[in-house]
């Protein structure tokens, strides 16, 4: 149990972390003979980067991947000393190379200033630590623009930035028929020819689920750890995380041709039951998630029906119209799943005119946290 003094919330995000471990022990078997990492950034996708690191390593995981230099910082306090943790966003202008290499966290290495960067501190230690070479392949985004870029950089000091692993990464893996995939896999296998000895990772969550299975020696997946679908047109293979639910705080009638929320957008077309739940874009819902009179909105479920969000979400509320509903199964206090084992996150997310990765990792702090492990029969509130 958390330490933490209990503080009630209309909010409440329940994250198994048994369903999280199995997720990465699933992606650990599809990416075999090949291994699996872990990408915990963002606060592990909004879950909680100090229960999600601890879970996936006792899952197995060894290599774990966060996007910042304070996110390193924070998963080495939370990870065993012997983790590797590679840092995506590489050298920041800002920081201190000698930050990286003390706290033993490894820079994916995108350009040649970087490279330099991280060279020179090589030569002031008197030995190299260990590194990522990120190549560009499409995304244009971060990373060498080119295998030539590349080349030439280690050329001139290649030797001496201790670099373990060639990467890339897809600009477009949940959609299978994309011909940039396959452009993006030559390109990077191209670049593994020019630097043999260097293990290779490519694939994100969708990128594992290919059909040409860029898994190489490592892969990187994300979403899907936290339950997201890393295959859009398919059932999702991975197992629900993260479950949102908010209370009920009042209920009313209105009648047909009345509105609902700001700016009105939202009209009644029949005597209809309304019911304000304790949560809006403050907490990360999006503004967009209730129907208009121009377009379908998210639904939620209340009592086991599924109930449409309605009218434009606001900073602290929202409104689901529970009209179909007995009067006694939608009252003050009653919860209201909005993703989760129920709804699936990736389609609350497109009925709300955003993706499941945005709705994760927006989660609001007002929420409660509560973090179940039905293996160890724990139950953790914060």
């Amino acid at each position: 149990m958390s330490d933490a003094p209990f503080e009630p919330a209309p909010g409440c995000v329940t994250i198994d972390l048994d369903a999280l471990a199995d997720n990465w022990l699933r992606l650990a078997r599809r990416a075999a003979p090949g291994r699996s990492g872990a990408v915990v950034k963002a606060d592990a996708y909004g879950i909680g980067l100090d229960k999600a690191g601890p879970a996936l390593w006792s899952a197995g995981a060894r290599v774990f991947f966060v996007a910042q230099l304070a996110e390193g910082l924070a998963a080495r306090r939370f990870l065993p000393k012997e983790a590797v943790i590679y840092v995506l966003n590489g050298l920041e202008k800002d920081a201190d190379p000698a930050d990286y290499a003390r706290n033993a966290l490894r820079p994916a290495i995108g350009s040649a200033e970087e490279l330099q960067r991280w060279s020179e501190l090589a030569a002031r230690h008197g030995h190299t630590s260990p590194s990522a070479l990120h190549l560009d392949t499409g995304m244009s985004r971060l990373g060498f623009e080119s295998l030539a870029a590349l080349k030439d950089a280690m050329a001139r000091c290649g030797a001496a930035i201790g670099a373990d692993l060639l990467m890339s990464h897809f600009v477009s893996a949940e959609i299978p028929g994309d011909p940039i995939n396959a452009e993006q896999i030559a390109l990077f296998d191209a670049a593994r020819a020019a630097f043999p000895d260097l293990p290779a990772s490519l694939a994100n969550s969708s990128g594992m689920f290919l059909a040409a299975q860029p898994i190489y020696d490592l892969a990187r997946p994300g979403y899907a750890l936290y339950g997201g679908n890393p295959t859009p047109a398919a059932r999702n293979p991975m197992r629900p995380v993260a479950t949102l639910t908010v209370a009920i705080q009042q209920t009313r009638w209105i009648e047909a041709g009345e509105t609902c929320g700001y700016n009105a957008q939202w009209t009644a077309r029949r005597r209809s039951r309304l019911a304000t739940l304790l949560a809006g874009y403050a907490d990360g819902l999006p503004r967009g998630a209730g129907a208009s009179d121009a377009k379908p909105g998210a639904e939620i479920v209340i009592a086991g029906r599924r109930c449409p969000l309605v009218g434009r979400a606001s900073m602290d509320l929202c409104v689901a119209d529970v009209t179909d509903l007995p009067e006694e199964a939608a009252g003050p206090g009653v919860r209201a799943e909005f993703f989760g084992g129920t709804v699936d996150l990736d389609d609350f997310a497109s009925r709300s005119g955003t993706i499941g990765y945005q709705v994760l990792t927006g989660l609001g702090r007002r929420y409660r946290r509560e973090y179940f492990s039905p293996q160890l029969a724990t139950r953790q509130k914060t």
